[in-house]
Parts: C-alpha cells; sequence; structure tokens
C-alpha cells in the first residue's frame, strides 16, 4: 500500500521517500514493533482468561518448568497481527513474492493455531504428529507449486552453493520437493527451540535481518552482479518484509524475555519459521538457510540423534533433547542458555553473510 503515496511525490517531499526501501523497511520495523508493545497487554490478559484452567507447559520438560504453569501460550497471535498490518501497509502488494510468504506465514499460523488450541483444551497433547506433517504438506506444497508456476525466472528451479562461484545444479521437479522441504523443515526447527523464555525470538531476530539485507542485495541488479548472485526482480519487498519480521519479534520480546509473560506457542513458531524457510526459496538461498537458521539446524539435529541414538541403541546422547533442555540438565541457568544460544546464532548469521563474497 505505502509505494502508491509515492504517486504523490510532486504535491510533498514526504511521499518522495516512499519510493525507498530503506525508508519502508524501517517504517515497516517500527511500527510492527509499536504495534506488538501496545496490543501486548491486552492480548496476555485476553488470553490468560481464555486459558484459565488449561496447561500450556509440556510434560517433557524439566521439572524446573512448572514454576510456568499459567503464563498464556499463543503469543504468535501478536507477531501474526503486528508484523501482517505492517506489511500491508509498507509493502508493494502487486508484488506476488510478498503474497507467496505471507500465504505460508498464515497457513502455518493456523496450523499452529490448532495444535495450540487442543493442547490447551486437552492437556499437553496436541494434534498428532501424522496429521500436522499432512497439513503442513498440504499447505507448503500448494504455495510452492503456486510461487513456481507464477516463477518467471529462468533458474527458478536452480539450486547454488555458496562458497563456489559457478556451482548450480538445475533440479527441476525436484525443486519442489526441496522447497517444501525447507519450509516444513524450518517450521518445525524454529518450533523446537521455542522452549525457554525468549530463546527463539533472538534468533529469530538475526535470522531476519540477515535475510533482509540478502533481499535487498538480490534485488539490487548491480550488487547481485557484484556479488555473483541470482538478481531476483523486487526481492527487496522481501526485505521490508523481514523489517517487519524483526520489528514484530522486538516487541514480542519486550513480553517473552525471562521470565516470560506470554509464550509463543505453535501459532508463532511455526509461522515464523514458514516465513523464514519462504525467505531462503525465493531469494535462492536455500543453502545459506541452512547456515543463517545454523541454531535451528543444531536444535532439530539434537532430537534426530536423540532419537536415533535410543532407537538404535537403546542409550541417550543428550540428558534431554532438545539441546537447551540437556545445558538445562547439567546446571546451566536458563537465561545463560538463552543469551549464549542468541551469541551462537549471531555468529551463524554473519557467517551466512559471508557466503556472499566468499565466492
Amino acid at each position: 500500500m505505502a509505494p502508491y503515496f509515492s504517486s504523490y511525490a510532486d504535491v510533498s517531499i514526504l511521499f518522495n521517500l516512499f519510493r525507498y526501501l530503506s525508508f519502508r523497511g524501517g517504517g515497516a520495523l517500527l511500527s510492527a514493533m509499536l504495534l506488538s508493545l501496545a496490543l501486548g497487554p491486552w492480548l496476555i490478559a485476553k488470553l490468560r482468561t481464555m486459558q484459565q484452567g488449561g496447561t500450556t507447559v509440556r510434560e517433557d520438560v524439566p521439572k524446573t518448568h512448572l514454576s510456568k504453569i499459567g503464563t498464556p501460550t499463543m503469543g504468535g497471535f501478536l507477531l501474526l497481527v503486528s508484523s501482517s498490518l505492517s506489511i500491508l501497509f509498507w509493502t508493494d502488494l502487486r508484488v506476488v513474492n510478498v503474497w507467496i510468504v505471507l500465504l505460508l506465514f498464515w497457513g502455518f499460523a493456523l496450523i499452529g493455531f490448532w495444535d495450540d488450541i487442543r493442547k490447551i483444551r486437552r492437556g499437553s497433547k496436541g494434534i498428532s504428529a501424522r496429521v500436522k506433517l499432512v497439513a503442513e504438506v498440504t499447505i507448503a506444497g500448494s504455495v510452492c507449486a503456486l510461487y513456481l508456476w507464477h516463477s518467471q525466472l529462468s533458474f527458478s528451479t536452480n539450486l547454488a552453493m555458496p562458497f563456489f562461484k559457478d556451482l548450480v545444479f538445475e533440479l527441476g521437479f525436484f525443486y519442489l520437493c526441496l522447497s517444501v522441504f525447507l519450509v516444513i523443515g524450518s517450521a518445525n526447527a524454529v518450533n523446537l527451540t521455542d522452549g525457554l523464555d525468549g530463546l527463539a525470538t533472538g534468533p529469530l531476530i538475526a535470522a531476519m535481518g540477515c535475510f533482509g539485507l540478502i533481499a535487498y542485495l538480490s534485488g539490487h541488479t548491480i550488487y547481485a552482479a557484484h556479488l555473483n548472485i541470482f538478481y531476483v526482480p523486487d526481492a527487496g519487498e522481501l526485505g521490508v518484509m523481514c523489517a517487519a519480521f524483526v520489528g514484530s519479534c522486538l516487541g514480542f520480546l519486550w513480553f517473552n524475555a525471562p521470565p516470560a509473560r506470554i509464550f509463543m506457542g505453535d501459532t508463532g513458531a511455526l509461522s515464523m519459521g514458514a516465513a523464514l524457510g519462504a525467505m531462503g526459496v525465493i531469494t535462492k538461498h536455500e543453502v545459506v538457510l541452512g547456515i543463517v537458521g545454523g541454531l535451528f539446524v543444531l536444535e532439530t539435529l539434537s532430537v534426530m540423534i536423540q532419537v536415533a541414538s535410543f532407537q538404535l541403541f537403546g542409550k541417550r546422547v543428550f540428558a534431554i533433547a532438545p539441546l537447551h533442555h540437556h545445558f538445562e540438565q547439567r546446571g546451566w541457568a536458563e537465561a545463560t542458555i538463552v543469551i549464549r544460544f542468541w551469541i551462537v546464532s549471531i555468529l551463524f548469521a554473519l557467517l551466512g553473510l559471508a557466503t556472499l563474497k566468499i565466492r
């Protein structure tokens, strides 16, 4: 919506500012953050009333988490509302890829809401893993197929490898499978990381901020040519979206910081993770997504290793999985784990940015 204001540039120089991605990105970040801060207290009160008598703490966590019973979940609504309103105002809605990301964002938010509401009403048991996976594959598959069908890029099904200048693979139909895997994997990786107060929010800020810059560079012909990365027309609008996601996360973190007044829940974790995965696919930085989101990858691997080790050898590698609970069982304070994991996530984000130049 905001780019339309630039047509009034002859009326006032203020409207001319809407031509610039940097201005709209800053506006998207600030407005999303302020919306989160403004709506947070009201939403927390509403969710606390609605969830009274329900449990928001899983059974498979350290006993120290019992003190958090009663903290409302589904705080992802705050992320959903603040970022969506900001995106709808500040981005150019004529760009189809904006709607591709929003469809994945909203679709996975619905899956998360369905899971959260069942957990509240039925104790700690939400929808079954099989049902959740079917829903995720259906939404991710449909939207990713729509993206590939609409894309006019000659390299839409290509996979570029970081650190190598000309190493590109043409995947054809299998790129659809890869894109679906990345969206679902990213969504569930963020969901697994969301186990301590503020733990997932900080790395999301780092990752979305990183992809905001990648989107801006990918959408600029000169920068894309200089860095030898795919030029994706209008990718700069995705940078504005990333700024909105960062702003909403910053506002949410105000209430989610230890001790949390609200939990993100599957509503927020799945939706934000899916949006992050979509950024990796549309900007054509699929492998870099795994580097930038390295912390999410480590958390997911810890669960996979734990399950495989127990099923194959009857032994556990970690005291408890995901990884953050392992350190919790080893005596690390929750705030220590959160801050150190944030530092690790920032390092991964910087490494991901380094791949743009090291080729």
